[in-house]
């Protein structure tokens, strides 16, 4: 993929706008689109990044999910386009494109290649914070049309930070996800690493 096609490009006028969804903008005010590349770009289950509006953005084209990004009739066979910022939120690094495409379930998640912190590529929720307090992922709405990935102007609202170390900020991780339902290594017990004993 050439930066040139990573390039935005404002949307011809008078393009449709997605329709309101859970992630839409409650406010009336009207979604600006660029257009970041044709879909034909993007490699399948792999992460490319692109300019929005001056943020990196990671985009990940899933193959047969059966949406149409996220806005648009469901489509049992039609590729699904999701974007997440490609800021790191752990390592302050440019490089969600570069993640793990995987699942919890039927979530799709993209993994960080720093650390491993596994985040849900619809909704940029942290499901696996490695032994750190959750921080997630700004996401965006995507459309295609034409065969062209359009990208929303402006991120879909943060999700609250957790407070716990669970990511329903509980800090028991019981959820109903999956993720966090483990039982936890047994570590051995007695003095931490260079305390030198009693304290």
């Amino acid at each position: 993929m050439t930066v040139e096609s990573l390039t935005t490009r404002p949307v011809p006028a008078g393009a449709p706008t997605a329709p309101a969804g859970p992630s839409a903008p409650t406010s009336g005010t009207t979604t600006a689109w660029v257009a970041v590349c044709r879909l034909d770009d993007l490699v399948p289950e792999r992460g490319a990044a692109a300019l929005v509006a001056g943020e990196q953005v990671a985009l990940f084209r899933l193959p047969g999910t059966g949406t149409a990004g996220g806005a648009g009739p469901a489509d049992p066979g039609a590729d699904e386009v999701l974007a997440v910022q490609q800021l790191d939120p752990f390592m302050d690094a440019h490089v969600m494109s570069r993640g793990i495409v995987g699942s919890r379930g039927t979530a799709p998640t993209v993994a960080s290649p720093l650390l491993k912190q596994v985040f849900d590529l619809r909704t940029g929720r942290c499901l696996e914070p490695v032994g750190r307090a959750p921080r997630h992922l700004r996401t965006w709405r995507v459309r295609l049309e034409n065969g062209v990935v359009l990208v929303a102007t402006t991120p879909d609202p943060p999700l609250p930070e957790a407070t716990g170390a669970g990511q329903d900020g509980t800090g028991s991780g019981q959820d109903g996800t999956g993720v966090g339902d483990r039982t936890p290594t047994a570590v051995p017990a007695g003095p931490a690493a260079g305390t030198g004993g009693a304290a």
